[in-house]
């Protein structure tokens, strides 16, 4: 980022601080991307909250933006077991913020397990949880009932733009990473699993590319919706599995469990939309596939008779060559931003929430007056 970008996104984040300043800031934990435009949103969180430490998403870190960030705020390393287990999960909140007041904003679920436990047992007060995605908005929304607040952006109107950008940078990605070892996406039947705001996205770029491509979806609204804008719909994840080239996975759950696997043509490639551990079921595939790196990204499993080739490891493929989104990602964050003064005023029953229509309004505003140039 250039210094004269660097510090119009200081300038855009102090506006919208400003805006949003709470009256009393709580403690807070952020788990995050930690690209090389995070900084500024780090600092802006700072601003807002007491910022105990950052969790980078493991397959996502920036080493220049964690030295940055680490200059002033703690950064700890995250993993699902470590908010999978109570008493783990206690000692490292008791530890950072004991008897505090905490806000915990999350990027899939990663509290969601032990939040219960949590707000019961941590000497502080849990003001909220706010969720930055789809997977982690179905983690707290699955939960049987929540202890706190849980404001959700992942189904806000200022997402839309970034959701439809990382569906393109998803393809751009896989298509390099095939061009790589000398395949090509044409002449090579595309299966997108999910048709959601990531998936109708991938789906209409690769159309558009001239890709035959087939959709298959658990939720038949959506499977409809595929069909109108001319999409071949499967009937079943099998079916579709056999005849596709290559398989986008873009559901936010598990697209692709361990029987599934065999099901792929020999040579197909398999591409994710976020983490492996969210997306595949890999630790489910028979033990007869052996696995070869084949290239930079490129791993092949392979058994007697059968392979296909894995993007990335299964995790983010887009996250090959950075995911950027330009600066729609700041319209989100600042509605992260905004969630916090949320929290922290304490009249938001336990359940889900979201972020005003004039909040958002006036974000946009914002927004546009930094970045429509």
């Amino acid at each position: 980022m250039e210094s004269f970008e660097r510090a119009r996104l200081d300038a855009y984040f102090a506006k919208i601080a400003a805006q949003f300043a709470p009256a009393e800031p709580a403690s807070s934990f952020l788990v995050t991307h930690l690209l090389p435009e995070r900084p500024g949103f780090v600092r802006a969180v700072a601003s807002l909250s007491r910022l105990r430490a950052v969790l980078p998403k493991p397959k996502s870190i920036s080493p220049a933006a964690q030295r940055e960030v680490e200059q002033t705020i703690p950064v700890d390393v995250l993993s699902r077991e470590l908010f999978a287990d109570p008493d783990a999960a206690l000692d490292y909140f008791e530890s950072r913020a004991g008897g505090e007041p905490v806000a915990l904003l999350d990027v899939g679920g990663y509290f969601a397990p032990t939040l219960v436990e949590l707000h019961g047992r941590f000497s502080g007060q849990l003001v909220g949880v706010i969720e930055d995605t789809e997977n982690g908005h179905r983690r707290y929304a699955d939960l049987d009932k929540l202890p706190c607040p849980v404001i959700s952006v992942a189904r806000s109107p200022l997402k839309d733009p970034e959701d439809f950008l990382v569906g393109q940078s998803v393809v751009f990605s896989t298509e390099a990473v095939m061009r790589g070892r000398g395949d090509i996406l044409h002449g090579r039947p595309a299966l997108v699993i999910g048709f959601g705001k990531l998936g109708s996205s991938i789906a209409r770029l690769l159309h558009a590319k001239g890709v035959q491509v087939t959709v298959f979806d658990i939720d038949p609204v959506r499977r409809t919706q595929a069909m109108s804008q001319g999409f071949t719909v499967a009937r079943d994840r099998e079916s579709a599995l056999t005849g596709a080239g290559l398989v986008l996975c873009a559901t936010g759950a598990v697209s692709l469990h361990g029987e599934d696997f065999p099901h792929l043509r020999n040579g197909a490639y398999v591409a994710t939309v976020t983490s492996s551990e969210d997306e595949l079921e890999l630790n489910g595939l028979p033990d007869v596939y052996t696995r070869t790196m084949v290239g930079d990204h490129i791993t092949r499993y392979q058994t007697t008779g059968h392979y296909f080739y894995l993007a990335n490891g299964g995790n983010a493929v887009n996250f090959l060559h950075g995911a950027s989104v330009g600066p729609f990602i700041f319209l989100i964050q600042a509605e992260i931003l905004a969630a916090i003064r949320m929290l922290t005023r304490g009249d938001l029953d336990p359940g889900m929430h979201e972020v005003t229509a004039a909040d958002r309004a006036a974000i946009a505003a914002t927004w546009l007056s930094y970045f429509n140039r």
